[in-house]
């Protein structure tokens, strides 16, 4: 069974740095913080809607949670445990930066239920992090990581390709030193370019470039590959999609169905080697599990016309009992 959230944002509140592609009012759609009565409003709302409490988490995110000022901190945290402790929700799951961990502030984290720690860190290079003013290091991410999981949490980690210094090579260095980590879950945020942000100054003055969605994808779906192979969860794959981000944005990597665009990467590569060697004059049909047809496809049957493109006339089809990317190929006789 599949866990929902129910996310509070407390936009940019406490954050220190001002990182280069950071607009958290288009990020999150809000530029009031959160309160208490807002927390408790939402919770009181997806119970009315018959959310099931038991597989459900209470989240914070967006700014900095643990660097907020404290009693703020705690009067949200207050009103969130109220639920878990009336209608045994799973958890309280928060986001926040890799220097704000500490053991005072993970004993405080622990006494209000608090069950799940993202970090945001965004890149495992340095010069990555210098250049996009994240304001720690990869070693803060190593050793917050480390006392999250000491501490019996579960561990979320948010990655970020294309940003500016970085390139697919350092990416890929990223999400293999995220793995030696062994988070429960990530997220993948390849980077969008978004107004009033330091990375639009840049790109107006010729400095950088971000890769798009269609130069992203590929790539994105080898991470997605890495880190399902080693029992980490994707949770999210590409930014969420709103009218905020697709009117705010400048340039970058969006696409409101990011995700299933990399997964149909992944299908295409995934027939194309079971039709290696094979005759290219042959009809083939290609089945894949039924509730993954139109990713195989892919969008607009860009997969459909790739394999064309590429001499082999393919009819994909669904079919049940086949696993998630398991691709059979017969020929047609």
């Amino acid at each position: 069974m599949s866990h929902s959230n129910i996310s509070i944002f407390v936009p940019h509140k406490g954050c220190p740095n001002d990182c280069s592609f950071c607009n958290q009012r288009t990020i999150s759609g809000q530029t009031i913080p959160a309160t208490p009565e807002d927390v408790k409003s939402a919770v009181s709302t997806a119970i009315e809607y018959n959310v099931n409490p038991k597989n459900t988490e209470i989240a914070f995110f967006g700014g900095s949670f643990t660097a907020i000022e404290r009693e703020y901190m705690c009067s949200l945290l207050t009103a969130a445990k109220c639920f878990l402790d009336s209608h045994n929700f799973r958890g309280i799951r928060v986001s926040t930066r890799p220097d704000c961990i500490d053991e005072e502030i993970l004993q405080t984290l622990k006494s209000y239920g608090v069950t799940a720690i993202e970090l945001g860190a965004q890149s495992m290079d340095d010069e990555v992090l210098l250049a996009n003013r994240r304001g720690h290091t990869a070693e803060d991410v190593r050793r917050a990581s480390a006392l999250i999981k000491e501490y019996g949490f579960e561990l979320g980690l948010q990655m970020m390709t294309g940003l500016y210094k970085s390139d697919f090579g350092k990416d890929l260095y990223t999400a293999e030193e995220i793995v030696k980590l062994k988070p429960d879950t990530v997220r993948i945020y390849p980077t969008v370019v978004l107004k009033n942000t330091h990375l639009a100054y840049l790109q107006e003055i010729g400095e950088y470039k971000s890769p798009t969605a269609e130069e992203s994808a590929p790539f994105c779906a080898k991470l997605l590959q890495l880190f399902e192979s080693n029992n980490i969860k994707v949770i999210k794959l590409g930014l969420h999609s709103s009218e905020t981000v697709e009117g705010d944005m400048v340039g970058g990597a969006y696409h409101p169905a990011f995700r299933e665009l990399c997964e149909g990467h992944i299908y295409l590569e995934k027939i194309l080697e079971k039709l290696e060697g094979k005759d290219k004059n042959c009809e083939y049909t290609v089945f894949v599990n039924e509730k993954a047809l139109s990713k195989a496809k892919g969008q607009q049957k860009r997969n459909e016309k790739a394999l064309k493109n590429q001499g082999f006339y393919c009819i994909i089809k669904g079919k049940e009992n086949l696993e998630e990317f398991e691709v059979k190929v017969v020929e047609n006789k």
